[in-house]
């Protein structure tokens, strides 16, 4: 465009230069020319403008056109992350989907479950309450038995002091025999202590003659001596045993056998034993066991000569003893 207004203005200017014009026509010509340069410099100023604002446009279209490229990329990505997205959201809402159904199944099987279990947890409570109600029972029984055992150990316990008393009194009874009867002893005479008891034995040969039962003179003595034993001691039971051996008696009168010798021979010593005592006849017992309580079951003169004795059982009364275990 440019190019084109001084091609213009040229021509002119040669126009009228070569013309053969008037002074008024050339001065308009100058003025022109003038006009025309002034304009065509504007024309310059505003084409350099136009340049500059044309390389701004471009420069600006270039930028835009980087932006529109960023914004296809971006979009193209973003699309790609859209529909990846929304895969993952329809996946997503399948898995969803799938857990709501199993969801519903779990919960219709858990109400099944916890049915079930309520119904066992009833059963178990109830299985409970009758093992602690037995338990209770049990413990008020066992509180009962150890009420009930403590008792019988106070009962055992006050038996024990009075068994220990007993034999206490029972090996001093002894020593008071023992000593009363010192020197008989080996005249066949023996005094054992056992179950309880205070055993004077007396052979034949000391208190009778061969099948007699009237007491000799050295028997009554020894009878004399523990009737003064038994007279100090009330507490003392006297049961008097008459044995024989196994030899038949052979005799006549009110003795027919040796049952009848042996309670004759325990009859006498009862008789002796209170006639020269104040021990009361209460305390007395008279037995006779014929040959059926044998020291020694031999069949020999040795073993006869032990079988035929008098025993003086001596026991302490228990009538504490008795009254304590009737209370049981």
């Amino acid at each position: 465009m440019l190019i084109r207004v001084q091609n213009i203005c040229v021509a002119v200017f040669g126009l009228i230069l070569f013309a053969c014009v008037p002074a008024r026509k050339f001065e308009e010509v100058q003025n022109r020319q003038k006009k025309c340069a002034a304009e065509l410099e504007a024309y310059k100023t505003a084409n350099m403008e136009l340049e500059n604002k044309n390389n701004e446009l471009n420069a600006k279209f270039a930028d835009m056109e980087k932006r529109i490229a960023a914004l296809q990329n971006d979009t193209f990505i973003q699309g790609m992350s859209l529909r990846q997205l929304t895969e993952n959201y329809n996946n997503i809402n399948k898995t969803y989907q799938l857990l709501l159904d199993k969801n519903k199944e779990l919960l219709s099987g858990n109400a099944e479950e916890t049915k079930k279990l309520m119904k066992q947890l009833q059963v178990t409570q109830e299985e409970l309450q009758r093992k602690e109600d037995a338990l209770r029972a049990l413990e008020k029984d066992l509180n009962t038995k150890t009420f009930e055992l403590s008792k019988r150990e106070a009962r055992v316990k006050e038996l024990e002091s009075i068994i220990s008393k007993k034999d206490s009194a029972v090996k001093a009874l002894k020593q008071k025999v023992q000593d009363a009867l010192l020197g008989f002893e080996n005249s066949g005479l023996t005094i054992e202590q056992k179950n309880g008891k205070v055993y004077v034995s007396l052979e034949e040969s000391l208190l009778f003659s061969s099948g007699s039962y009237t007491v000799e003179q050295k028997g009554v003595e020894v009878l004399k001596k523990l009737a003064k034993v038994l007279e100090q001691n009330a507490d003392i039971n006297i049961l008097v045993e008459g044995h024989t051996d196994n030899v038949p008696y052979k005799g006549s009168g009110a003795i027919k056998d040796n049952w009848d010798l042996s309670v004759m021979r325990a009859t006498s010593v009862v008789k002796i034993i209170t006639s020269n005592s104040k021990v009361d006849p209460k305390r007395l017992e008279a037995a006779g066991k014929g040959e059926f309580m044998p020291i020694d079951a031999a069949n020999t003169p040795e073993a006869r000569k032990k079988n035929r004795r008098t025993d003086v059982i001596l026991t302490p009364k228990l009538d504490e003893l008795l009254q304590i275990l009737e209370t049981n």
